[in-house]
């Protein structure tokens, strides 16, 4: 719980009443490798914190699984608009190796909100994520293959570090081959 404290109030300081709130609702959990987190199809009823782990978001696009992003330690995790519109998923999110995470379910993420001090942190991570997702698809969406990775590497090497190979390849777009090549170019 250390670890979500840490990063909650990194966002907004919590008085004592808000933090033991935070410990109540936040329930740890642990995930295999493989196992499903959330399901594609399926009403997404949590949010989750990263305390230790690897968890990919895929999509399924004409039959192959695509790579559409890699969490890593400390790190928010959720399908957003299934978990905030409370409507079915159209991705999914898998542990990638043996994966601990605190949950909250959406209805105690209600309660919680209730009290003011989590509400601000609510807002401010919201605002930093969505200003954070538009900066990265201004920049990252038009760089080539070479540039994914040597951004990858550069600003998240947990993701090169612990992800699988096929995963970073089709994260980044290209087969596993080519991979292989621009990773052998660079080093």
């Amino acid at each position: 719980m250390t670890e979500l404290l840490r990063v909650i109030n990194s966002f907004q300081e919590l008085d004592l009443e808000t933090e033991q709130a935070v410990r109540k609702y936040f329930v740890e959990e642990k995930f295999q490798r493989g196992d499903f987190i959330i399901t594609e199809g399926k009403i997404c009823s949590k949010i989750y914190f990263i305390k230790s782990g690897l968890v990919r978001r895929f999509c399924v696009e004409d039959g192959i699984e695509v790579t559409k992003w890699i969490y890593t330690d400390n790190q928010f995790v959720t399908s957003l608009s299934s978990f905030f519109e409370q409507k079915p998923s159209f991705e999914s999110f898998q542990a990638s190796e043996e994966t601990i995470v605190y949950s909250l379910s959406f209805q105690d993420e209600q309660i919680l909100l209730e009290y003011p001090l989590f509400s601000k942190f609510h807002i401010k991570l919201l605002r930093v994520y969505l200003s954070k997702l538009n900066e990265f698809h201004h920049f990252y969406n038009p760089m080539n293959a070479q540039e994914k990775y040597l951004y990858l590497l550069n600003s998240l090497p947990q993701i090169i570090l612990k992800a699988k190979l096929k995963d970073i390849a089709s994260l980044i777009g290209v087969s596993p081959e080519t991979l292989s090549r621009i990773r052998a170019q660079i080093t």
